[in-house]
């Protein structure tokens, strides 16, 4: 949440004239309702459940570049899927620091509802920071630089552009 998946794959997605894909605006769009409803109705296990099948979908998309949501790794399923499809795993990993910041005027986030966001992002992150490491082919830390420069360095470094 907050680390830059959306902004930083779609301008990598640009730049490498590839399709780009976000789970959660796709799955927004098929449900013609925004996340926070689909949470609000069908409660977390009904959304898992949506965002998996909207992964299959767009995993077998050909060259594409796909943002996944950051809960994708909670549901066991999507990470084998997500080993299993021969794909680039970057992981934008970004501290709770940054999150606070980069997060601090969002009011659409699920999980984030209520009090005490602080606590809320370093329980995910202490939940989830393993997962992550442990399926990305590639880490990347994010930090102050802009997404441009971040997607800059990504390509330079794995993409010899």
């Amino acid at each position: 949440m907050g680390a830059g998946k959306s902004t930083i794959g779609s301008i990598l997605a640009h730049k490498l004239e590839m399709p780009f894909y976000d789970v959660d605006i796709a799955l927004e769009q098929r449900c013609g309702v925004s996340v926070n409803v689909i949470f609000e109705i069908e409660q977390e296990k009904g959304f898992r459940n949506r965002e998996t099948q909207m992964l299959i979908e767009l995993i077998e998309k050909p060259q594409s570049v796909i943002a996944t949501g950051g809960g994708i790794v909670v549901t066991e399923e999507n990470i084998e899927i997500l080993k299993n499809s021969q794909s680039m795993i970057l992981y934008l990993k970004t501290d709770v620091k940054q999150q606070m910041y980069r997060l601090r005027k969002d009011k659409k986030r699920p999980l984030l509802q209520g009090k005490n966001r602080k606590q809320k992002l370093t329980k995910i992150a202490s939940e989830r920071n393993h997962l992550y490491e442990s399926l990305a082919t590639v880490t990347v830390k994010t930090g102050h630089q802009s997404p441009h420069k971040m997607a800059t360095l990504i390509l330079k470094r794995y993409f010899n552009n």
